[in-house]
């Protein structure tokens, strides 16, 4: 069986390693310190370490390291050299000495290890620029920005920021953002969404905050995070900003105030007109009250729009089910007789469309619901149904009733057509497509319309 040596031993470890005698000389090397620094163990053997290469190692903190240090302690770490060996180029390498006894003689020798740092001193020097230009990026922006580490620790902020919301980089860096002193961003959702962003690629956007804060007064803040990768740096880091929008917001309430307003102020115009119709209808000739009947009732369908946009917001998208049912109660109030068999009943999905498209798709619903109870229903009995529903990337807007069917309503005497013109008309102006289905049992009006009327 081979006798394994100790420079077998010496030879597997990774790092470069030399044994110094008593005068500092090299007694050996492994074959990592020759691979490291491009020598061979003619040019280090026996040679002082001081005079191996190009004298990289005669340096006065070396020297110090070795020849005062050393003698007093069992051993140093952390020497560190900075310099371009011949044949190998620029290399930064540490240094480790420390006192051994060779086994059965008490001769004391010095046994150095050489680290190759050149890697990681460049990936943290890069790292620095790095952080130094992100830092200029960020004092940049008019924003208050700050970066989180994965704990959510502040370990950056922009002067923006730490002029707002703390008094030094002191009362900012190093603290979690719920921690700081005005206690405005210890909330709870906050916290949650914050810290799905880095472990489940989440970042959000428009996060609202508002409070009183001080020195500010009373503020929104809107809160946008997402992960970032900084060159250099394997840590993965979260891009907090947040955004002034106290005078945005105070302007969309504003709006929204002012909206509700007008669409007050319209309907009431609306009911008046209705009125103004409605007193009309009591003097005028039988002839004449059909076509009073039908002007009374779109003008409360639209009424009943400006309704419901008096409840929403900036006259933005108005909720389906809700606007269904001002328009039934609307039909049910100026056509239905209160003592008659007809039911109006609603089935739509939770669906909300465009302001622009709930003028002419509401006076659609009533007209066509008007129709089926005009002539649907020769005996006053009857159900009909409002439906909106979304179906294969469309809408579909129908109007079903159990009555005697299109034929038979076609023929009676009181039958003008004006209203199925009306339909014609409002379905164009939507971009829509209308069928018809009808039979003895009853009719259904389908109409499928662009999904782009959402809101």
């Amino acid at each position: 069986m081979q006798t394994i040596s100790a420079q077998d031993i010496v030879d597997t470890v990774r790092e470069g390693l030399v044994v110094l005698d008593s005068n500092l000389a090299v007694a050996s090397a492994n074959r990592s310190f020759y691979a490291m620094f491009g020598v061979t163990p003619e040019d280090t053997i026996g040679r002082r370490i001081y005079d191996l290469g190009d004298g990289q190692w005669d340096a006065p903190g070396l020297r110090v390291l070795l020849e005062q240090i050393l003698p007093e302690q069992q051993a140093v770490e952390a020497f560190e050299v900075d310099h371009t060996f011949p044949h190998v180029g620029r290399r930064i390498i540490h240094l480790n000495a420390r006192k051994v006894y060779r086994i059965g003689n008490h001769v004391e020798h010095v046994l150095m290890t050489f680290y190759d740092v050149t890697d990681v001193r460049e990936g943290q020097l890069k790292a620095a620029r790095v952080a130094k230009v992100m830092q200029t990026i960020v004092d940049t922006m008019r924003d208050p920005l700050v970066i989180l580490d994965s704990d959510l620790i502040i370990t950056t902020a922009s002067r923006n920021f730490i002029r707002i919301f703390g008094d030094a980089e002191a009362d900012v860096l190093g603290r979690r953002i719920e921690d700081l002193k005005q206690g405005q961003w210890d909330i709870t959702p906050l916290q949650q969404l914050l810290a799905r962003v880095v472990p489940d690629e989440a970042p959000f956007e428009d996060f609202l905050v508002e409070d009183d804060f001080p020195g500010l007064g009373h503020r929104v803040f809107k809160l946008n995070a997402r992960k970032i990768h900084v060159p250099g740096n394997h840590v993965t880091q979260l891009l907090l900003a947040f955004e002034d929008v106290t005078e945005a917001v105070a302007a969309d309430r504003y709006r929204d105030m002012m909206a509700v307003e007008l669409a007050h102020r319209v309907k009431n115009s609306l009911s008046v007109i209705s009125s103004f119709v409605a007193f009309e209808m009591r003097r005028a000739a039988e002839p004449c009250l059909q076509g009073y009947q039908a002007m009374r009732t779109r003008i409360n369908a639209v009424a009943s729009l400006y309704d419901v946009i008096a409840q929403s917001n900036a006259f933005g998208p108005v909720d389906v089910q809700t606007y269904l049912n001002g328009i039934a109660q609307s039909i049910r109030s100026s056509l239905v007789d209160p003592d008659g068999a007809i039911a109006i009943s609603i089935d739509a999905d939770p669906l909300v469309i465009s302001a622009d498209y709930a003028v002419p798709v509401g006076l659609l619903l009533n007209e066509l619901a008007t129709n089926a109870i005009k002539y649907a229903f020769p005996d006053g009995k009857g159900r009909i149904m409002l439906g909106f529903r979304q179906r294969e990337g469309g809408l579909i807007l129908s109007v079903e009733d159990n009555g005697v069917g299109l034929e038979a309503a076609l023929i009676r005497e009181d039958s003008t057509g004006m209203g199925t013109r009306f339909v014609d008309a409002f379905v164009r102006q939507i971009g829509g497509t209308l069928a018809r289905a009808s039979g003895p049992t009853g009719t259904t009006i389908t109409v499928r319309l662009p999904a782009s009327i959402l809101g």
